[in-house]
C-alpha cells in the first residue's frame, strides 16, 4: 500500500509540472500587444473613447500608440495617432509624415500634426483621417516613424489593434 502511495505522489507532482511548464510556455506565445479602448472625459458630462496600446519596436523599446478623435464639434471628426517613445532614446523628425504599409504592400500618408511645434521630442500626431477608411480591416500594418539621424524606426501594428482602430471609428461616437 506504501508503494502504490508514493507512485501516486510522484505522478501526481510529474502532472502538475507538466501543467506549469505548459502554461508558463502557453503565456509566451500570446501577441505581445493588446489594444485597450478606455474612456475618459473630455470635460464634464461627455465622455470619449480611445484605443491604446503599447508596442515594441524592433530594437526592444516600448511605444505607446494612441488613437482617438479630435474635434467632434465638426461633421467628421479627425482621427488622430499619437505616438509616444522613450524619452532621451529617440526624436521624432517634424514635419515629417508617417508612412503606413499594408500587407498588400499599400503604402500610405499621415500628415504630421506637430509640424510646428511638438510637446516633447518623443511625441509625434499624425492625422488618420483620410487614411483609415483607405486601410483593411483585418491585416497587420507597419508604420515607418520618421526619426532624427536615421532611417524610420518601424513598428509592427498587429491585426487585432487595427480591427479595434476600425471599430473604434465606426461603432464609437
Amino acid at each position: 500500500m506504501c508503494h502504490l502511495k508514493r507512485k501516486f505522489w510522484q505522478y501526481f507532482w510529474r502532472c502538475a509540472l507538466v501543467i506549469v511548464l505548459a502554461l508558463a510556455f502557453e503565456g509566451w506565445s500570446v501577441e505581445s500587444a493588446q489594444a485597450l479602448l478606455r474612456q475618459h472625459h473630455d470635460f464634464p458630462g461627455v465622455l470619449r473613447y480611445h484605443s491604446q496600446v503599447s508596442i515594441l519596436d524592433e530594437k526592444g523599446y516600448s511605444w505607446q500608440v494612441l488613437l482617438f478623435k479630435q474635434n467632434y464639434q465638426s461633421v467628421t471628426p479627425d482621427l488622430r495617432l499619437r505616438l509616444v517613445g522613450f524619452p532621451g532614446v529617440f526624436e521624432i523628425a517634424h514635419p515629417q509624415a508617417l508612412e503606413i504599409k499594408t500587407t498588400e504592400g499599400k503604402l500610405l500618408s499621415a500628415s504630421d500634426v506637430y509640424a510646428v511645434t511638438a510637446p516633447a521630442p518623443n511625441v509625434g500626431e499624425y492625422n488618420l483621417t483620410n487614411v483609415l477608411a483607405k486601410l483593411p480591416t483585418t491585416d497587420a500594418l507597419k508604420l515607418y516613424v520618421p526619426i532624427s539621424a536615421e532611417k524610420p524606426l518601424v513598428l509592427n501594428i498587429p491585426n487585432t489593434v487595427v480591427t479595434e482602430w476600425q471599430w473604434l471609428v465606426t461603432e464609437i461616437d
